[in-house]
């Protein structure tokens, strides 16, 4: 079993087992959401900060990336979006005082749930080399720190620059020319960890890394897949999205290994018959082994091309290219194989065939249970072979749909945040701010921790998130981590990367989405100012936030960047950087001149609703891919291999918690309550492994060349998991995924084709 927690943190590792729920949101959802809510902000303050969320004159939630439909109600948020908004707008707090009373040595051994109870961040804090605590710091002191690091690296390159989902357009588009006027590609980001794969495939594929639909197409839509993903934790308020287009006639197939209750049944809030009767979304479920998912499109897209006329022959000759090596490889597709490798019986697969064949326009939508295998990107271009058979790309009602996980994780890379950026950014980089931005490619995620374990980087600086947690090999991350020079942390709240510190360390901490961002411009006046996101669907709006911040000594993250560069780049530096930091419009007059779609950007956003980026597969029927044209590919068959008395894993969110943040320790939907060290297996695998429910086990994760990690003491559940197959939540379990376990092309860690063994550790 695992060690105790340090006092007043509770056990995590003994959770209680009720019955699992098939049905999501309703009255438990608006309870749970407000009893958080109060905890957190008090009565006043939730009324008046949740009735701004995703509003056109508030801000965007700081939670997922889905986008707001037209015509929003006055409570348009869900329920993990309400536990994102109290934990920014929290009365707690985390001043100097709490770090004297706390050391990091400390710090370390807390959960992340209780590290990010603990409130915001008050002050700049400092960890010098060889102390035992942070202490509080002034701005001017911070940067000058930054600065004296930087200045004794042997090369730019040596530092590394990682940006979480949540920073604004303005922050990331500063933030990526800060580090490429320094002289370094090196901008790994969320994305790395997340939809890679999809960008990776999509932009081979398609020419453009993005889905290719807006809300308005899931209305339109025919039949919608949602494969490898779980919208009633992780996005909640697309399933009104998907209640929509099931009362306009749509068709829902869902592919996962897990049932959830969000796809079973969505009980509208915002509705009476929603309350009380709920829709039933899912129409066919197809629960699918862990890893299956190119071998089942696959064999559709073979089923559909014996198919007479089912094929869109005019689509494929005039907009694609690879058309017939692609069907020598789809015809190989064997009926075994596939049933061998999703679990699936031949009847739901040929039930699924005949929605597809009934279907005019189709939609997939996905997530990590896609994207993150060794095998993802050949998988999603499967996908999109499928959905070019019938020609539903660039039609009404029909393309592909990532699901970004993250506010802004799709902005941030369209503003620059890559490490591998296209020549035409860095030409319009370089004509417009007068220098030469570097052209070999920087460092992902997992090259970074790399980097940082060999030390051939010494300085880490991240714009939000929580990267020790979020990335996988958590030993050897944090191993890497501590070798440091300087650890820097643009936060708004404490987390376990806080605790894990090079020699040196920073706390810089900085506005919330929903605080009031005032900049003084040149002539001494008060201005408030505004920033952007954009949204899964390419939809670019302005946030706004309203309340005071939590503390006076914070600074918003452009102001951070801006100073930053200020003090770094020196007067050498031609950028405007204060300027920038008093006016984010001239921001945005600058990200208008280098990135297409933004032109007259000031003008576009100040639409409240925002305004869409040009899209050519959906808007055009145009793709800009190296042949001109739309790629079907041609991948052999890939699928996880797992040796007897093993299990497949996948790591995942519970319902109270959003990413690496842990809201709670109840998993409502799942039945599990008061803990989070579980491991969801099949009764009939458990039986098989002699696997008690109620028992414990460590994991084991098996590698290639012997390789193995270890996670101790959890509870084993039996689960109506896919046989085969089980699951665990991260990032508890990110310690079982090796650095080197990553998908092919796009170096995402494979997180949910994981072969563990279970080991009984005893019941106490």
């Amino acid at each position: 079993m695992a060690s105790k927690p340090p006092k007043g943190d509770p056990v995590q590792d003994a959770p209680q087992v009720a019955e699992v729920q098939h049905a999501a949101a309703g009255l438990p959802a608006i309870g749970h959401t407000l009893r958080m809510a109060q905890q957190q902000m008090g009565v006043r303050r939730t009324a008046l900060t949740l009735l701004r969320v995703n509003q056109k004159d508030g801000f965007d939630c700081p939670g997922c990336a889905w986008p707001e439909p037209e015509h929003r109600h006055k409570a348009e948020f869900c329920e993990n979006g309400a536990k994102a908004v109290a934990e920014e707008a929290t009365l707690r707090r985390v001043t100097p005082d709490f770090f004297a009373a706390h050391p990091v040595a400390d710090l370390a051994t807390r959960s992340g749930y209780w590290l990010g109870q603990q409130g915001r961040l008050t002050h700049p804090m400092y960890l010098a080399e060889g102390a035992e605590r942070y202490e509080p710091v002034s701005w001017e002191r911070a940067f000058d720190i930054v600065a004296e690091e930087l200045a004794t690296l042997e090369s730019p390159d040596e530092s590394v620059y990682y940006t979480s989902g949540r920073t604004s357009n303005e922050a990331a588009f500063l933030y990526q020319l800060f580090a490429r006027e320094l002289g370094t590609n090196n901008l790994p980001d969320c994305s790395n960890m997340c939809h890679e794969s999809s960008g990776s495939a999509l932009t081979e594929t398609i020419g453009i890394g993005k889905g290719s639909v807006l809300l308005e197409d899931l209305y339109k839509s025919d039949l919608i897949i949602v494969a490898g993903q779980n919208p009633g934790t992780n996005h909640p308020r697309m399933l009104s999205a998907l209640e929509k287009a099931k009362n306009n006639g749509a068709k829902i197939i869902t592919v996962n290994p897990l049932p959830e209750a969000g796809m079973e049944r969505f009980k509208n809030p915002q509705t009476p018959q929603g309350m009380l009767k709920g829709t039933a979304l899912t129409d066919l479920f197809l629960q699918i082994r862990l890893g299956g998912d190119q071998a089942l499109f696959r064999l559709l897209n073979k089923l559909i091309l014996e198919t007479e006329g089912a094929v869109d022959e005019a689509f494929v000759r005039e907009h694609t290219h690879g058309y017939e090596e692609f069907t020598e490889a789809a015809r190989d597709a064997d009926w075994d194989e596939t049933l061998a490798a999703t679990g699936l019986s031949r009847e739901r697969i040929e039930e699924a065939l005949s929605m597809v064949l009934a279907s005019q326009r189709t939609v997939v939508c996905w997530a990590m249970g896609l994207t993150q295998h060794k095998h993802a990107v050949p998988t999603i271009r499967e996908v999109v072979n499928f959905l070019l058979l019938r020609g539903n790309i660039g039609r009404p009602g029909a393309g592909v749909c990532p699901v970004r996980g993250h506010s802004n994780v799709q902005g941030d890379r369209t503003m620059g945040i890559f490490e591998r950026p296209a020549p035409a950014f860095l030409d319009a980089l370089e004509k417009e701010f007068g220098f030469a931005p570097p052209r070999e490619h920087g460092l992902d995620v997992v090259r970074a921790i790399k980097a940082l374990r060999d030390g051939d980087a010494k300085v880490f600086f991240a714009m939000g998130g929580n990267f020790v947690a979020a990335s996988p090999d958590t030993e050897v991350t944090e191993a890497a981590m501590r070798k440091a020079r300087l650890t820097v942390h643009v936060s708004t709240k404490l987390n376990r990367s806080h605790a894990i510190t090079g020699a040196r360390a920073l706390i810089l901490p900085t506005l919330g989405r929903t605080e009031r961002d005032i900049q003084i411009t040149p002539e001494g006046k008060h201005a408030e100012q505004f920033v952007t996101v954009e949204d899964s669907m390419g939809m670019v709006h302005a946030s706004r936030g309203r309340l005071e911040p939590a503390s006076p000594h914070l600074l918003s993250e452009p102001a951070i960047v801006c100073r930053l560069a200020r003090r770094v780049l020196g007067p050498e530096s031609a950028t405007p950087w204060e300027e920038f930091e008093k006016d984010y419009a001239t921001v945005r007059d600058r990200i208008a001149r280098v990135i297409p779609g933004f032109e007259d950007f000031n003008a576009k956003v100040a639409d409240p609703a925002g305004f869409t980026l040009p899209h050519a597969p959906r808007d055009e029927r145009r793709f800009p891919t190296a042949t001109g044209k739309a790629n079907f590919t041609a991948a052999p068959v890939e699928f996880p291999a797992v040796p007897k008395g093993r299990l497949l894993l996948q790591t995942l969110r519970s319902h109270d918690q959003y990413n690496t943040t842990i809201y709670g320790l109840d998993d409502r939907y799942r039945g599990i309550k008061n803990g989070r060290r579980v491991v969801l297996v099949n009764p009939e695998d458990a039986r098989e492994l002699n696997l008690a429910d109620g028992s414990y086990a460590d994991l084991v994760s098996e590698w290639k060349d012997g390789v193995e990690r270890r996670a101790p003491g959890f509870r084993i559940v039996h689960y109506p998991t896919a046989r085969g197959c089980a699951a665990a939540y991260y990032p508890e379990t990110n310690v079982l995924i090796p650095l080197d376990a990553t998908a092919d092309t796009s170096n995402t860690p494979a997180s949910k084709s994981v072969v563990v063994r279970l080991e009984q550790s005893g019941t106490d």
